[in-house]
């Protein structure tokens, strides 16, 4: 097989990731100087300049493992499932962003991210029956999370 067949899923869905994660930035980047600023944060909050290079990375390695997935899912009777369930993990990673930042609301952020944890284990599961290099570059997406959770749990417990 070419390298360029394998290659050209891993940008498409890089370039996919990258997108909605841009898309999400844009309500993120008005609310964290509104909103987000004024919050009562607890002391393992990190800098918000750590955000978007973590984010770049985390996106660009789900990219990847989702690209492989596809290629590799072509042959196997699990990769759409389990490109079904990438995609519902993406949809509510935007989600997230949403409902966090651009409706103020650590409330419901909470419970997206809840639903967006389960979804991205899941997507773990299912991506290791295809491939499990793939399942091992969502790993650091499912650490940071996780620590997301925390972090808006505790937000919304201080404010």
């Amino acid at each position: 097989m070419k390298t360029k067949d394998r290659i050209l899923p891993i940008v498409s869905f890089v370039l996919l990731c990258l997108g909605i994660g841009w898309l999400s930035s844009m309500v993120t980047r008005i609310a964290v100087v509104e909103w987000y600023a004024d919050l009562e944060k607890p002391f393992f909050s990190p800098p918000n300049q750590l955000f978007a290079p973590v984010w770049l990375v985390l996106y660009v390695l789900m990219g990847w493992a989702a690209g492989r997935v596809w290629f590799y899912g072509k042959h196997h009777r699990w990769g759409k499932t389990a490109l079904y369930h990438f995609g519902a993990q993406l949809i509510f990673n935007g989600l997230w962003s949403l409902v966090f930042f651009g409706l103020h609301s650590p409330l419901l952020g909470l419970i997206v991210i809840a639903i967006l944890w389960i979804l991205i284990e899941r997507c773990i599961f299912w991506f290791r029956l295809v491939d499990h290099k793939s399942a091992y570059l969502l790993y650091p997406y499912l650490i940071w999370v996780s620590f997301a959770t925390l972090l808006n749990a505790a937000i919304l417990y201080l404010n």
